[in-house]
């Protein structure tokens, strides 16, 4: 059905009425007028067959040569097509058979006007409008029909036209009936007694036709024009506008008053357009289909009358297809353009662009309008590359990743109506991945090329670079275009060094750190994205460690050296130089660091491997002067006190430490090989002695 068409002039409210102006005859007082805007009757013919509902009748049949316009008295045609040779029902069209030879062709009159055999009957005055009866008491209706009948109407004599009784009109009527329009419709024709005569739902299917140009008898061209889709009438036509004194032999005979009960389910016009209302449209439409484009869409395909013929929802799948390529039906190629994804369109399709005079299987009748509730889930076009939206990017970008780096992130992902798929959000663990190397799907390869941390990024990837047209899993349909929202935590190369930024470095600083010294220091530590993990802070004293011993991570330990007492630093340290793929408590795998730090102090170390060792050369006789009371054995106290006196007066230092008695306990031990709790002179050796270095000497 196309755009609708301008309203007829006909009555609001359901009612009855005479139309006017029968035909040629009858004029006089007794003529009546036509009812202001009534649609006049059709005069136009064409040919239009199907197979016969009824059977053919005998003896001969009036040609085109009568003189009298088409769609009049037994020359006119039914509800249905025209039909050759036989005559027909109300559901046929046009007699045009010739006669046989030898019997005379009866003529009939004009529309409106008796034969010229007989007297020209009376005529009645119309009837006034009665209730109608939808809005009457149940048994009404009969009442009315009773009143009809008692009034003569049965009688082709009193009628000049189709009484017509609009007993349902549709809340809705976009458009109603008029001349030259296409229709659909279903019909029951009785006679005044009930009996039936025909009926389309006897046959199964509707009736289709045109209005006004001859091939429905000028009866039913006439009660049909002005009517509304789903609309029900009730009409009561006279001889002289059905098949007058002739009849059809066998099923309506001469002289017959017909009533039909008519439902209107399909309106077009050869002149119709494509009909498109746009029900709900997102707020931001970056992109409209186009032709050559993929889309996916949902859809709901009714009868103009509202009678369903086909949902993708009962089939939970969307209807996939490349549009403006002759894959659909030429509506629904012209209804798809320009629709945004998301967007929520009607569409009704007139029969010509639809599947026009053969209809589709036994759901779609020939000549049927078709409406379409569509809802445009997503769509691309094979060129597409990957699309970047930059939600949010941080003023200071020192770095961008590229091919080879490793990337954590968070992500939402989602297809293009939004449902969501998959979120990293809902595991509380970033996806961490390298990016150009194929571990991911390509367009997230290529859409991550060049984020900077702590960047807010949308990679909108077709589905030829993700999961193409088989999708995955139950939660990726086919063909999908997905939509990531990506949060870059941080991103490393695994030949990444320690970065070091010096904050605050004091003057005159001569003194730096080295391996092996003790240091203190202060530190705050987090991820890149500023979530707080450990801080010295939160103690009553600041870190103390020995560098290059191992108690800290790599990168920190790198980070330490080289700094002057009350030196400031900033450290980003790679998770191949801090805690690695796998973390560490509070720390998440593969995390990329950052310590600001702060050196309090520093004591000078001692060499890898070395407890104590002497400023100068150690003592000649060391074991008797480590042996206080000559007893020839040293103790653990004796020990004690030796080392403790060597470092007091500057002969000597112990290693750093913030537990001195634990050294010194230490190098206690390692002197005391047997285990007894005392030293003997065979036992006290030198470090030099067991390394051969001269560098340092050690007990």
């Amino acid at each position: 059905m196309g755009p609708p068409a301008a309203q007829t002039g006909f009555p609001a409210a359901p009612c009855s009425f005479f139309l006017g102006g029968g035909g040629g005859g009858g004029g006089g007082e007794n003529k009546k007028k036509k009812p202001r805007n009534a649609p006049a009757a059709g005069l136009c013919r064409a040919r239009f067959s199907r197979p016969a509902p009824l059977p053919p009748a005998g003896g001969s049949c009036p040609g085109d040569a009568t003189g009298r316009p088409a769609g009049s008295g037994a020359d006119a045609a039914g509800p249905g097509s025209t039909w050759t040779g036989i005559a027909a029902g109300p559901g046929l069209g046009r007699l045009r058979g010739k006669g046989r030879p030898g019997r005379p062709r009866p003529r009939l009159p004009p529309p409106g006007r008796a034969e010229p055999s007989r007297a020209e009957p009376s005529r009645a005055e119309p009837l006034r409008r009665l209730q109608p009866p939808s809005a009457m008491a149940p048994g009404s209706l009969v009442l009315f029909l009773s009143i009809l009948g008692a009034l003569g109407l049965g009688d082709p004599g009193p009628l000049e036209d189709v009484v017509i009784d609009r007993y349902y009109i549709p809340k809705i009527c976009l458009r109603e009936v008029q001349m030259g329009d296409f229709i659909r419709y279903h019909y029951n024709g009785t006679f005044k007694d009930g009996k039936k005569f025909d009926s389309s739902y006897d046959r199964g299917a509707t009736v289709a036709g045109v209005v006004g140009v001859g091939r429905l008898i000028t009866g039913m061209d006439r009660g049909l024009q002005g009517m509304c889709v789903n609309e029900r009438r009730h009409l009561i036509v006279p001889p002289h506008l059905g098949y007058g004194s002739i009849g059809v032999a066998g099923l309506i005979p001469p002289d017959a008053t017909l009533y039909f009960d008519v439902v209107m389910l399909d309106i077009w016009n050869k002149n119709d357009k494509l009909q498109i209302t746009t029900l709900s449209k997102p707020e931001h439409c970056n992109r409209t289909v186009e032709n050559s484009d993929f889309v996916r869409y949902h859809y709901n395909g009714t009868l103009l009358d509202g009678t369903p013929f086909d949902s993708s929802y009962s089939k939970d799948s969307t209807y996939d297809t490349y549009v403006g390529t002759g894959w659909l039906i030429k509506g629904m190629d012209q209804g798809l353009l320009g629709m945004c994804a998301g967007e929520k369109r009607s569409i009704i399709i007139p029969p010509f662009l639809a599947y026009g005079e053969k209809g589709y299987g036994t759901v779609i009748p020939p000549q049927a309008s078709l409406v379409f509730s569509v809802l445009l889930v997503d769509f691309h076009n094979p060129k597409d590359g990957v699309f970047l939206e930059y939600l949010e990017v941080p003023e200071s970008c020192k770095r961008r990743a590229v091919t080879g780096d490793f990337v954590r992130y968070h992500y939402n992902g989602t297809l293009m109506d939004g449902t969501l798929f998959d979120s990293s959000y809902s595991r509380n663990h970033t996806y961490n991945t390298y990016i150009g190397k194929g571990y991911i799907i390509p367009g997230m390869d290529q859409g991550l090329q060049g984020v900077c941390m702590g960047e807010r990024r949308r990679v909108v990837v077709p589905p030829h670079l993700a999961y193409g047209e088989n999708g995955a899993g139950d939660k990726i349909p086919g063909s999908a275009v997905l939509i990531f929202d990506v949060h870059v935590i941080d991103f490393h190369n695994p030949a990444d060094p320690v970065e070091i930024e010096t904050v605050y470095r004091p003057e005159g600083c001569n003194v730096t750190t080295r391996d092996r010294d003790f240091i203190r220091y202060h530190y705050n530590c987090s991820l890149l994205d500023g979530t707080k993990l450990f801080s010295s802070h939160d103690y009553e004293k600041p870190q103390e460690v020995t560098l290059g011993a191992n108690k800290v991570i790599e990168g920190l330990n790198s980070g330490l050296l080289n700094m002057c007492a009350g030196e400031r630093r900033v450290l980003i340290v790679p998770p191949h130089l801090g805690h690695g793929e796998s973390g560490a408590r509070g720390v998440p795998g593969s995390a990329v660091l950052r310590f600001e730090v702060e050196l309090i102090s520093m004591e000078e170390g001692v060499p890898e491997g070395y407890l104590f060792i002497w400023h100068g050369e150690p003592p000649a006789n060391l074991y008797e002067q480590m042996d206080l009371n000559k007893d020839g054995e040293i103790p653990a106290e004796e020990f004690s006190t030796f080392i403790k006196t060597q470092v007091a007066e500057g002969k000597g230092r112990l290693m750093p430490s913030s537990d001195p008695e634990k050294v010194i306990a230490d190098m206690f031990r390692n002197q005391d090989r047997n285990q007894d709790g005392k030293i003997t002179s065979e036992e006290l050796k030198l470090k030099s002695d067991e390394d051969q270095e001269k560098i340092h000497e050690e007990l």
